[in-house]
């Protein structure tokens, strides 16, 4: 990531001046060239019939045991991947506050900040403070019952790699209220995390965690985030996992917070130059590496958030053509954004005496209303 990519501060909504995907139409195919990526192009029947059959030439899968064996050394595969390229893979994501302004919680009118709720500025001017270590700067989010406990708005980065996403957020987002919270699968990218100069414990907590293992537990009690960020993770799952997965990071939302997904789409570039020998399983299949990747429809994504009771606020495909200029190259690009929000609580309970004995409770649930 390149010093001072993301501003410090960022003024009200002003994440909304760079436009969101879907903007930059081609129109002339003779000026394909003019810019590095033109966005929602629609693709000739040819052009897909070709990508099915390219995907069906190479759609058989390897035998259950390699499949197996690819599985069970996951974490081996991903730690190696981190181990090769630490830093190296961070990129700069100059579309997150754009695609995902719940990122930024200025520009969320439902979110009030409370200075004196939360200990960010306070761990911040110890940090300072040679005598105060790291720990010591984390107690005053750890005073309750789990870390960030007394923030008043949570978001946890699911797959968070070497950060991409996680310290974009905690440059940019200056609000005391907040608390971000990142895992990963692999030890070795959570300690990349961990020895980055921007990760501040006073603010954020990196921990391992297998997003497939649906019995293991979350540092964080079920109810009690504002959002929940995965980006082009749900893909390294198998498509048998995935349903469970998603279901029990549903239960930590708060009622009305929000699961972001953007993940790859079926048929990116990606999945067409997978060779014969890669296919683990229907759109599922191994990198050279070892590491797995499933790519997408809008119907399978709606129907993992429908499943697990969120309801749409957003299911797009990005359909993107990139171009390298200097090479004169063009390459399709699909890619998914998902939105689902965990529905809010709208059960409010009003009571009146009438009388010694009587008493009326009215009951709204959903915009239901009982009378009891």
């Amino acid at each position: 990531m390149h010093e001072g990519a993301f501003p410090q501060v960022l003024p009200p909504c002003s994440c909304q001046a760079r436009p969101q995907f879907g903007t930059r139409f081609l129109t002339d195919p003779r000026q394909v060239f003019q810019h590095n990526a033109w966005d929602n192009v629609e693709w000739t029947d040819e052009q897909e019939a070709t990508a099915k059959k390219k995907v069906l030439e190479n759609s058989q899968p390897l035998p259950p045991e390699k499949q197996e064996e690819y599985d069970s050394r996951a974490n081996e595969y991903w730690n190696g991947f981190y181990t090769i390229h630490e830093n190296r893979f961070f990129k700069d994501r100059h579309w997150l506050f754009t695609e995902f302004p719940e990122l930024a919680p200025q520009c969320s009118l439902n979110h009030e900040s409370h200075p004196g709720a939360s200990g960010a500025v306070e761990s911040q001017q110890n940090s300072q403070d040679g005598e105060q270590s790291g720990e010591h700067a984390a107690l005053s989010h750890t005073d309750g019952d789990f870390p960030g406990s007394s923030a008043t708005y949570r978001i946890l980065e699911v797959g968070c790699g070497v950060g991409n996403t996680v310290f974009p957020i905690l440059k940019t987002n200056n609000d005391p209220g907040l608390f971000v919270y990142c895992c990963d699968f692999s030890s070795t990218a959570v300690e990349l995390v961990k020895s980055n100069p921007e990760y501040d414990p006073g603010r954020c907590y990196a921990f391992v965690h297998d997003l497939s293992d649906v019995e293991a537990n979350y540092p964080i009690p079920d109810g009690t985030l504002d959002v929940i960020v995965l980006i082009f993770v749900l893909s390294a799952l198998h498509p048998k996992k995935m349903q469970a997965s998603i279901s029990r990071l549903a239960r930590l939302l708060k009622p009305g917070g929000v699961m972001l997904l953007r993940d790859y789409g079926r048929y990116d570039m990606a999945q067409l130059r997978f060779k014969k020998g890669r296919c683990l399983a229907e759109n599922f299949y191994v990198r050279g590496d070892g590491t797995q990747v499933y790519f997408f429809t809008q119907d399978e994504l709606h129907e993992l958030f429908t499943q697990a009771k969120l309801e749409k606020v957003q299911n797009l495909v990005d359909r993107r053509l990139q171009v390298n200029r200097g090479k004169q190259l063009t390459m399709y690009r699909v890619w998914i954004q998902c939105n689902g929000e965990n529905p809010p609580d709208l059960t409010v309970n009003y009571s009146q005496n009438l009388g010694s004995e009587e008493k009326v409770v009215l009951a709204f649930s959903s915009g239901c209303m009982e009378w009891t």
